[in-house]
């Protein structure tokens, strides 16, 4: 018994310790993380029990999550950026004080999707999904997107 509240113990003291160097954000990128391995392998696993697991479909798989990290990383530099300028340009001003708000969003779009493929390997893996998971997602995910497309004007429709 003295082992395993030891061994509580430091888990609870080892994220005290990230949580006060990363705060929130810190642990949003580490749900992305998780929930981007918990994709492939679940993913590689149901293309293995249906027999179509390729070399091919695994490194496309990783240059998926590849173009993602990059597009987070793209995120974050426009949210520094925004931060720059917000703090040190006269005249601009925002309503809010504004610390990070593009890369947490972006951030939770892909955790979303990540959690619908989840869901959906899973399925394909055997396992009986609760309807109202998928649906939970998806309405998640559509409030996400209607803030993003507040955020960047109009419709967000893709312009390049």
């Amino acid at each position: 018994m003295e082992h395993i509240n030891s061994f509580k113990a430091a888990v609870a003291a080892v994220v005290a310790a990230l949580t006060a160097l990363w705060g929130w954000f810190g642990w949003l990128i580490i749900v992305w993380l998780f929930c981007m391995a918990l994709d492939y392998i679940t993913g590689s696993i149901a293309a293995m029990k249906a027999g179509e697991w390729s070399s091919e479909k695994a490194r496309n798989g990783l240059a998926h999550k590849g173009g993602c990290i990059a597009v987070v990383l793209i995120a974050a530099v426009l949210d520094l950026g925004i931060g720059v300028i917000v703090a040190n340009i006269p005249g601009i001003t925002m309503p809010i004080s504004y610390s990070v708000l593009v890369c947490p969003l972006v951030l939770v779009w892909y955790i979303l999707t990540e959690a619908g493929s989840i869901i959906e390997n899973a399925g394909k893996m055997g396992a009986e999904i609760p309807p109202w998971l998928r649906k939970a997602v998806a309405a998640l995910k559509s409030g996400v997107d209607k803030t993003g497309d507040k955020l960047g004007g109009d419709g967000g429709e893709d312009e390049t």
